[in-house]
């Protein structure tokens, strides 16, 4: 970080983001009662690859490598949490619950609930075409931040902090994330705007067997929201809940 660190006291862009990323959180901190004992940890965390490669520095330098932490600590608390709770669901129902709390659309949500992600550190260009909408860049800073907690607090605050923002949304064991988002950003959009949304199909890829789409949500000629999923009405939803957080944010 101290090379990252150096680069960015001579970019203005960049210099800027980072002020901004401070006092946002400062305030963050504040808000789930963190005392940060390494403040460059955390700014790590919320780094995508576009921020570093604007930089000129090495993609090592990004969020990636806490993201694979983030993402072990994650998995391995939230299996401890549901084996407890739900004491007779078998292997493979625990299985697909485990699924459902850590997937994309899920981490997504545990995220924009906090803001996080206003604190994201994004290239000129990603910054520029939504990354901050973007719902794999958003989960995967999530589970960056889980990584530089875990090495900045321990096991411990981690625990503590998923059983404050996140446990107590596991309420069944027929917990889902899928939320009718498109439904609900429609009969916003119809309230405040008196016309409505329309979605595009951005990128279909992957095998037959395994396929990815990404949607956007337009509104009046501008994109508000983009989602990624193994479905397009998966890709909508996801889109939706970026499309109606973006609108809601300019009130």
């Amino acid at each position: 970080m101290e090379n990252v660190v150096n680069r960015i006291k001579n970019d203005d862009y960049s210099k800027v983001r980072v002020k901004e990323f401070i006092e946002l959180f400062s305030i963050f901190s504040k808000e789930i009662s963190l005392e940060a004992k390494n403040i460059e940890l955390y700014m790590q965390a919320f780094m995508h690859s576009s921020f570093v490669h604007n930089l000129g520095a090495d993609r090592i330098e990004s969020n990636e490598r806490l993201e694979f932490l983030g993402d072990a600590v994650l998995e391995l608390m939230v299996s401890d949490f549901i084996f407890k709770k739900f004491e007779t669901l078998p292997e493979g129902d625990l299985t697909k619950l485990r699924a459902n709390i850590v997937c994309e659309p899920s981490l997504v949500i545990f995220a924009t609930d906090l803001h996080m992600e206003k604190m994201l550190l994004l290239g000129p260009g990603e910054e520029k075409t939504g990354g901050a909408l973007r719902p794999s860049i958003i989960s995967d800073m999530y589970e960056a931040f889980l990584g530089a907690l875990y090495l900045d607090q321990g096991r411990d605050k981690v625990h503590d902090f998923l059983n404050q923002y996140v446990f107590p949304k596991i309420t069944s064991k027929n917990y889902s994330a899928v939320v009718d988002y498109k439904t609900t950003l429609q009969e916003y959009v119809h309230k405040h705007y008196k016309d409505s949304v329309r979605y595009i199909l951005v990128n279909e890829d992957g095998p037959s067997h395994n396929k990815r789409f990404t949607q956007a949500v337009e509104h009046r000629g501008k994109i508000i929201g983009e989602g990624t999923g193994s479905s397009k009405k998966e890709a909508e939803q996801i889109a939706a809940k970026q499309g109606l957080l973006y609108l809601e944010s300019k009130e």
